[in-house]
C-alpha cells in the first residue's frame, strides 16, 4: 500500500467497516431535527429508519457542513505522523465543504511545507462519491502514488453517473425543486421524478414518470445507454436508498441481469442523513461508471 492518507467525509455514505478495511478516515457532518444534533456517523447516533421515520411524520431536517478547524483536526495528526493527505470531498455543487477543506489544508500547508496536501471536490454525493472512494482505496492498495490517484480522480469523477428515482415529493417541494402545482398533480398520479447529478455536481431534474416501478426501470435504462461499454460494462455498480430496500433490491437485481459482466455484486448501502435530507425517504439512486457527465 502506497504510504499517504486517503480520507473524505461522511457523505460518501459507505458502511463503516468500509472505512474500517481500507484506513479511511473521515470527517463527519451534522444533522439538526427535532431540536436536537445528531453527527452524520453512518446509522450509529439516529438509525436510518428513525430518521426517514420522522421524516415522514413532518420532521424537516437541516444539515451542516464540516468547518474549517474540523478539517484541520482530522488532517493535522496525519501529517503530524509523516503522512501526506489526499482528501476527497462532497460535490461543490451541493455544499460548501470543498472551500472548507481547501482553506484547511491551505493553512496546514504553511505548518508542514514538506507534505503533500491535496483536496479533490468529487463533484459526486451519496453513493457516486462512496464509489470515486471505492477506486481510490483499491489504487492505493495496489502502490498507486497520492499523485497518481489525485490525478486519476480529477480525471474520472465526472464519469461517476448518479441516477436517482424518488416516490417522495414532500421533501422536493420543501427543497424548492418542484413547484406547488406540480407536487399535487404529481401526487395524485403517482409521478416520480428521475433526477441526476450534473458536471457542475447539481441536483437536476431529468424526467417525470409516472409509477413506480417504471421509475425504477428507467434508472437501468440510463445505465445501458450511459454505462462504459453500455451492457458489456464491467466495472462497479452500487445502489442506495432511503428507507426503501425493497425498492433497492429490485433495481440491485434487474441490474445484475442486464449486466452479467459486472466486476462484482451489486452493493446496496442507505442514503445517509445528510443527503436523505434533501431526497427524503423512498428515495433509490443508482450509481455506476460511464461517459463524461457534460450536462
Amino acid at each position: 500500500m502506497a504510504d499517504f492518507a486517503l480520507t473524505c467525509c461522511s457523505t460518501a455514505d459507505l458502511p463503516e467497516q468500509f472505512f474500517i478495511d481500507h484506513d479511511i478516515q473521515f470527517a463527519v457532518f451534522h444533522l439538526h431535527i427535532n431540536g436536537n444534533e445528531y453527527p452524520d456517523d453512518l446509522g450509529k447516533s439516529i438509525p436510518f429508519e428513525r430518521f426517514y421515520e420522522m421524516m415522514r411524520q413532518g420532521a424537516k431536517p437541516s444539515t451542516s457542513h464540516v468547518n474549517i478547524d474540523q478539517y484541520k483536526d482530522l488532517m493535522e495528526p496525519l501529517l503530524e505522523a509523516g503522512k501526506d493527505v489526499l482528501h476527497v470531498t462532497l460535490s461543490s455543487g451541493i455544499s460548501g465543504s470543498f472551500e472548507s477543506a481547501a482553506a484547511a489544508a491551505a493553512e496546514l500547508k504553511a505548518l508542514f511545507p514538506e507534505r503533500k496536501i491535496y483536496v479533490v471536490d468529487s463533484l459526486c454525493a451519496s453513493g457516486g462519491y462512496g464509489l470515486l472512494m471505492e477506486y481510490l482505496a483499491e489504487m492505493r492498495e495496489r502502490g498507486c502514488s497520492i499523485d497518481e490517484c489525485r490525478d486519476w480522480a480529477e480525471e474520472n469523477k465526472l464519469k461517476v453517473h448518479h441516477w436517482v428515482a424518488t416516490s417522495d415529493l414532500t421533501s422536493l417541494l420543501r427543497g424548492g425543486r418542484i413547484s406547488a402545482a406540480s407536487f399535487a398533480v404529481g401526487s395524485l398520479l403517482g409521478i416520480c421524478p428521475i433526477i441526476d447529478v450534473n458536471f457542475e455536481g447539481k441536483l437536476v431534474p431529468r424526467g417525470k414518470i409516472r409509477h413506480k416501478k417504471k421509475a425504477f426501470n428507467e434508472l437501468v435504462n440510463k445505465m445501458l445507454a450511459l454505462a462504459d461499454n453500455q451492457a458489456e460494462y464491467d466495472g462497479k455498480c452500487l445502489v442506495a436508498h432511503s428507507d426503501a430496500l425493497e425498492d433497492a433490491i429490485y433495481v440491485r437485481d434487474l441490474v445484475e441481469e442486464k449486466f452479467p459482466k459486472l466486476k462484482a455484486k451489486v452493493q446496496i448501502t442507505n442514503i445517509g442523513t445528510v443527503i436523505g435530507s434533501h431526497t427524503g425517504p423512498g428515495t433509490v439512486v443508482l450509481f455506476f461508471m460511464g461517459s463524461k457527465r457534460i450536462g
